[in-house]
């Protein structure tokens, strides 16, 4: 899962998971991010993810940022984002954040993990 910071998180999130100490939060977000991962490792353009790229943050990142749904219809819904790489049929997790709810320069706010990976 993604780079190192993703990784990490997901780790520690899978560890309390396994070990029963997460907390409610906690287990509805390993949920939801494993049925949203099943779905992009399937296809990355599922129609419930609303997978899209993200132009803002390709140009600051200078490859292909791609934003997909694990969450829907709420306040700050959680969104992942991710490229493609580093080999042609990888893709790698680089941010999950709330949705930003400001429509001008919205993305602005959102920093990702650095990255190696391929524009696809």
């Amino acid at each position: 899962m993604g780079v190192p910071e993703m990784k990490e998180f997901w780790d520690e999130l899978e560890k309390k998971i396994k070990d029963n100490t997460a907390k409610k939060n906690e287990k509805i977000l390993f949920k939801k991010l494993v049925a949203c991962l099943k779905k992009i490792a399937t296809d990355p353009r599922y129609p419930a993810l609303c997978s899209h790229e993200i132009e803002a943050l390709t140009k600051r990142y200078g490859q292909k940022v791609w934003e997909s749904y694990f969450e829907n219809n709420k306040p700050a819904a959680g969104r992942l984002f991710w490229v493609y790489g580093p080999n042609k049929s990888d893709i790698t997790i680089i941010g999950l954040e709330p949705h930003p709810n400001d429509k001008k320069d919205a993305y602005q706010k959102i920093t990702l993990s650095a990255k190696s990976g391929r524009e696809e």
